[in-house]
């Protein structure tokens, strides 16, 4: 990999150009970005993935769902659909993409879930509906700057923070580092439990926040059982079992498993990877599967996996929660 990497990297400078300049001509109103009358919140990161998108989503959701006629927009990364989708009882992983689908799961009574590649449309289509939303939730929308979302809350992990890394294809941003100061909320993600106070102020220093931005840190709780389609088992109580992921840093959920000391194999795929017949043949080969909600949802859907398939629910936990919560209310407003 390094070496690959080492190979690839006269393209950096390109990347970088291309990326800047298309920055600096939206910058500069050369391109324009549409903005709207009613609040929309973008969540998205600098670099490839994995920084905890969909987590954040979900905490958005939970917190501003009984206020607003509440609705996500995806792009709906891997699905089978062209063009706006509004989430129905017909739909699935493969007309949705797994994170909106997820979402339309887990939330389908009280919220619209959508996707569309063009957010500007999936707005529009949106809007046009009779009980229309009065917030959208832009899932992944950082780089698509067509859109000028009302708040954009950037996130970045703690083991790999935006200012350690470069752009594609050596390292792992989509866009030059400057690109940070378009966001007003910066969240550290999937932080250590007990992250100290100094060590925040190191992280903080470095990041260089401007003026019109706050920094806050957030952690990923994971819950004390595995959910199944029928029934529940206590994280306790598992014996050996089957660790199935298709995420893009599968690295945190392997050490909180073995810090329990628990027992499992573990097979890892690519973020967003469509299990072919032969591998969920493998799969289920296991007698008990624990995987990731995303993965969940994608797999529960063969006849083999249903009744051995459980996942590990996971929430993210902001400090400072009640600050975070009251600058996304005050931003938000109209």
């Amino acid at each position: 990999m390094k070496f690959i990497r080492f190979i690839l990297f006269p393209i950096v400078p390109i990347y970088f150009l291309v990326t800047w300049c298309r920055n600096m001509l939206y910058n500069l109103g050369v391109k324009t970005s549409k903005t709207y009358n009613f609040p929309t919140i973008c969540v998205g990161n600098l670099s490839t993935g994995g920084t905890g998108k969909t987590p954040m989503v979900e905490y958005l959701i939970r917190f501003l769902k009984d206020d607003y006629n509440l609705a996500t927009l995806s792009r709906g990364y891997g699905r089978e659909t062209k063009g706006f989708v509004l989430a129905s009882k017909i739909d699935s992983a493969e007309t949705l993409g797994d994170e909106p689908f997820q979402f339309y799961k887990k939330f389908n009574t009280s919220i619209l879930v959508s996707v569309d590649e063009n957010r500007q449309n999936g707005i529009s289509n949106l809007r046009k509906l009779n009980n229309k939303p009065n917030l959208i939730i832009l899932d992944d929308a950082f780089q698509h700057r067509k859109v000028k979302a009302k708040l954009n809350i950037l996130l970045t992990t703690y083991s790999n923070l935006y200012y350690e890394d470069i752009v594609l294809p050596t390292g792992n941003l989509r866009e030059p580092r400057q690109g940070a100061k378009r966001a007003q909320i910066i969240v550290v993600t999937k932080c250590p439990k007990h992250l100290s106070q100094e060590k925040k102020v190191i992280i903080e220093a470095k990041l260089k926040p401007e003026q019109h931005q706050e920094i806050f840190f957030s952690s990923i709780s994971y819950a004390n059982k595995v959910i199944g389609e029928k029934n529940e088992i206590a994280l306790n109580d598992l014996k050996e079992f089957t660790l199935v992921t298709g995420i893009a840093n599968a690295k945190p959920l392997v050490a909180f498993l073995r810090n329990e000391e628990l027992n499992f194999n573990h097979l890892e795929y690519s973020d967003h990877h469509v299990f072919s017949k032969k591998e969920i043949e493998t799969i289920a080969k296991s007698e008990l599967i624990v995987t990731t909600e995303k993965d969940y949802v994608r797999l529960i859907t063969d006849s083999q996996l249903v009744n051995k398939l459980y996942f590990l629910p996971i929430e993210m936990t902001i400090d400072k929660e009640d600050a975070f919560n009251k600058i996304v209310k005050v931003r938000i407003k109209v």
